[in-house]
Parts: structure tokens; C-alpha cells; sequence
């Protein structure tokens, strides 16, 4: 089915990531314009724009949590291809080691706040101003199962994902179809979430290669498998489209086997290696 995103400039940032590269990966198989944001993974973002040839493709490191930064990242990707259709906010710190609330430090509290939802508010906030001037566009957070769910041990993260989740994407619904208001022809600006659950990644390397660990997360699912960087992908794609998701907005997709906030399957149930 056509996605109609050929020549579409898309925006992505945390383009260096697992499912940051995954998404890229799947616009420019549609014909997307990419502008791929990274802060430290450089090598990773140039790699991957090279990957994606002939795709039109513009690296651009910014430190998200400063508005310097992520204006002069909109004024790179304007700079170059005069509009910005899509964002996509994949961006976001996340710290592998548990901190149990009651032992967390409010420089912890602070940090992972700022890493994941204040990149995103500036994020969000520097695309709705160029939707106000090009009247169209539509926006794709990625938050996480963490938001939906809970997560022990990560109680800032999981606060801070439920935000962008539900809170954010459905105020900014709202504020969005007013700044890009839909036509004869034009939907009108649009703004989901995506929630994606446990992802093959590389930064999961260590805990996907624990068999007992990955009986404990399928569990859960009632598709037991760990998702796959395309699985995200190809639910941003489907929600950027205007063709495919012109009637959808302020919606929160979650992406992750079905999974349950209880066990669907017993542990010997389950075999690691087909997950």
C-alpha cells in the first residue's frame, strides 16, 4: 500500500540507536528526506547515512536538552530541505542500573527528566513552529511499555515516558489540528505515540542473551518474542503517513506481543532460542 512519503523530510532523533536506525532505515525504503539526529554515537549516524544511499540524508548532533541545540537542528534541517514533515522523537537517556525510589537522588530524578522528557518538549516545541508556518505536519514520540506498565527500579523513567505517552500526546493533539488545520485535501497536523516493549537492541545485548531473563519478559506476551527494530519501524511509518493514518491522532500504540501486566505463560513454556 502506498505510504505517500516519498520526498517527505523526516526528522528523527536518537538516529544512531537501535530502534532510532531502524526507523531511518524504513522511511528511506519509502523515499523519506532523513535528517538523522545523534549526540554521541557520531560514528553510528554516519554509518548509517551512508547505508541508506541514495536516500538524501542529513547528520546533525545536538545535545537535546538545550534549546540552542535543537533550534539550530531545525535550523540545519530547514537549511537544507526548507521544511521539516515529520518528527519523530525517539531520543531519550535511559540508566541500565535499578534505583529504587526511595534510594533515588533528585540529581538522578532530574537527569533522567531532562534526558527523556525535556528533550522531547524541545523537540515538539521547535516542530510545532515550523508547522505554524508550513501549515501541515505530523509528529511520532516514542515512548515505551514502561509508561503503560511500570517499571521497578526505574520509577523516573517510567514517570517520565508516561508523560509523552499519554499527557503530552493527548494535549498536543488538540494544540496541533489548530496550527495545521485540516482541508478538502489535508487531513490535518497529527500527533500518536508508540510504546514500544522489549526490542532486539544492542544495548540489551547482555540481558537477551540470558535465556532465563527472556523467559521471565515473553512470559507476559502472548506473541512470546522479543520485537524487532522494524517492528517499531513500521509502526512510525504507518502513523507519519497521512494516507495510512490520515483519521489517527492522540492515539498510543503499543507495540510489544500483547504483553500483559501478568504472566501469560509459564517459563518452561517458552523456548529462548525462538525468541
Amino acid at each position: 500500500m502506498e505510504t505517500h512519503l516519498r520526498n517527505k523530510v523526516v526528522l528523527i532523533t536518537g538516529a544512531s540507536g537501535g530502534i532510532g536506525s531502524g526507523i531511518a532505515r524504513q522511511f528511506a525504503a519509502e523515499g523519506s528526506h532523513l535528517v538523522l539526529h545523534y549526540r554521541t554515537g557520531r560514528d553510528s549516524a554516519l554509518k548509517l547515512a551512508a547505508e541508506l544511499a541514495p536516500a538524501q540524508v542529513l547528520t546533525v548532533r545536538a545535545d537535546l536538552t538545550r534549546e540552542k541545540e535543537v533550534d539550530k537542528l531545525f535550523a540545519a534541517a530547514i537549511k537544507r530541505f526548507g521544511r521539516v514533515d515529520t518528527l519523530v522523537a525517539n531520543a531519550a537517556s535511559w540508566e541500565s542500573r535499578d534505583s529504587f525510589l526511595g534510594d533515588m537522588s533528585l540529581k538522578h530524578w532530574k537527569s533522567t527528566m531532562d534526558g527523556v522528557l525535556t528533550s522531547t518538549f524541545l523537540s515538539l516545541r521547535a516542530f510545532l513552529r515550523c508547522v505554524a508556518l508550513q501549515k501541515q505536519g505530523n509528529a511520532v514520540l516514542i515512548a515505551s511499555t514502561a509508561a503503560v506498565f511500570g517499571e521497578a527500579g526505574h520509577a523516573d523513567y517510567a514517570a517520565a515516558k508516561a508523560a509523552i505517552a499519554y499527557g503530552l500526546t493527548r494535549s498536543v493533539k488538540n494544540e496541533l489540528s489548530r496550527i495545521a488545520p485540516h482541508t478538502k485535501e489535508y487531513c490535518g497536523g497529527r500527533i500518536n505515540c508508540v510504546c514500544p516493549g522489549w526490542t532486539v537492541v544492542p544495548r540489551l545485548a547482555a540481558k537477551l542473551g540470558n535465556a532465563a531473563m527472556i523467559r521471565k519478559t515473553t512470559a507476559t506476551m502472548a506473541l512470546p518474542q522479543i520485537a524487532r527494530p522494524e517492528d517499531i519501524a513500521n509502526a512510525t511509518v504507518f502513523l507519519a503517513s497521512d494516507t495510512l493514518s490520515r483519521h489517527v491522532t492522540g492515539q498510543t500504540m503499543v507495540v510489544a506481543g500483547g504483553m500483559e501486566g501478568r504472566l501469560l505463560w509459564q517459563p518452561e513454556e517458552i523456548d529462548p532460542s525462538a525468541a
